[in-house]
Parts: C-alpha cells; structure tokens; sequence
C-alpha cells in the first residue's frame, strides 16, 4: 500500500462547519473530525503528500500542524479545495458539512422578544458534487454518508451523483460515527461491490478505506497492462 498510495497529492476535508446565525449562534452537527484526522495521519505515514481542510475541531493529532488548513463555514471550506482541486490525485470528503445555513446573518446578537420565531434558511454549497463536476479521469474521490436506513440504494445513489469511486457509510449508532473513537463501515465502489467490516477504531477503520483506495488503483494498473500487452 505505501509504494502506490507514496507522493500522491491528497486532499483531505475533516470536522463540522459551523454556520453563524450571529456572532454567538450558529447551526453544526457533532462531528468530531477524528475519521478524518485518521485518514491524514495514515497517509502521511504512507508517504502521501496530503493538505487537510479542517472544520473547527479539538483534536490531538501527529499530523503537521503546517499542513492543516483551518476554516469555519461551508464557504470557506470550499474555497479552501478549489485552490487544491487541479492538482490533486484523490479528494477525500471526510468532513460533514452542514447542508444549510442561515440565509441573513445577524452581525449583532439576536435578542430574544418572541416566544416563537422563524429562521429561514437555505442550501450549502455541496463540495463533493463541485468537485465530481469537474474531476478528471485521472482523479478520484472518496466521499462518507451518514445513512439510518436502505443504506445501499443511498450509497449507490450519493456515489453517481457525485461521481465518487468510493463511498464509506455509517450509521449514527453507539460507538459508530459521530464523536466515537470506534466506527462500523460500509464501503461501495464503482463497480456498485459493497464491502461491510465489524465495529474497529478509526486508525483501523482509516487503513480499510485506503486498502480499498489502493486497490482502485491497482485495477487500473493492471487494465492499462492488459491493454499495453495486448498491443505488442
């Protein structure tokens, strides 16, 4: 796995966003940003050269500290990948961003008059489909659903939409996902194979996703020399 997955440029999203309603509220979820971290901890070992996009986290990690790009909102996270999305060889879009954010930020404090109040809201740029519009044959992504029910029709769907090659599933059960330091997978290719693996930490959970990621390389590999034998 180290030769083949070795200089790869690799990016990486980690962690929530958070969307600021104003300056002291905002909308997020819980993600700790731990699967993530793993992943780039992993790849540096490999000898990957990786940038990790991160939402806001609390995180003890060896990854380099000068290699981390920390953001905040959707946006800015967006805007954080497009710099990289030419040159890289594989986007990994570990981090879960929120899906909406509030259509008018408040710049004061939002006193609190009513006993009701409406906040309205609309769509976060979807990262993951910006990118799967405008990948190259010679990329690839990996992308992660969080999935509660028909988890293959949802996988398989997620995948096309977003032209993944990969996607890892989860569920937001006890000691899976969200905050845990364990996770239990499920990973769907582009042949639409799905693979299921028992509840293991996230540094084991990281090696299963990139043996998987190897192994999409290793295909290609060994189409492109069937097809070069074939020619001479």
């Amino acid at each position: 796995m180290e030769t083949s997955l070795k200089n790869k440029k690799i990016l990486i999203t980690a962690g929530p966003t958070r969307e600021y309603i104003d300056p002291v509220r905002f909308i997020s979820n819980e993600s700790s940003g731990k699967m993530g971290y793993a992943i780039a901890e992993a790849l540096h070992q490999m000898g990957a050269d990786v940038i990790l996009i991160s939402g806001p986290v609390s995180i003890t990690s060896s990854f380099p500290k000068n290699k981390i790009v920390s953001v905040m909102s959707g946006n800015q996270m967006y805007e954080a990948c497009q710099k990289h999305f030419e040159n890289i060889d594989v986007a990994i879009f570990c981090a879960a961003v929120a899906d909406y954010k509030a259509k008018n930020t408040s710049v004061i404090k939002i006193k609190k008059i009513e006993n009701e109040t409406t906040l309205e809201l609309e769509k976060n740029v979807d990262i993951a489909f910006e990118f799967g519009k405008v990948k190259t044959e010679n990329q690839k992504s990996v992308g992660f659903a969080l999935e509660t029910n028909n988890i293959h029709e949802n996988a398989v769907d997620k995948l096309k939409k977003k032209n993944f090659d990969l996607i890892v599933v989860n569920s937001p059960n006890v000691n899976e996902g969200f905050g845990y330091d364990t996770n239990k997978i499920t990973i769907v290719d582009k042949n639409l194979s799905l693979f299921s693996f028992p509840l293991k930490n996230k540094k084991e959970v990281a090696l299963d996703i990139l043996t998987h990621l190897k192994n999409s390389y290793n295909i290609i590999e060994e189409e492109n020399n069937h097809l070069v034998n074939n020619l001479i």
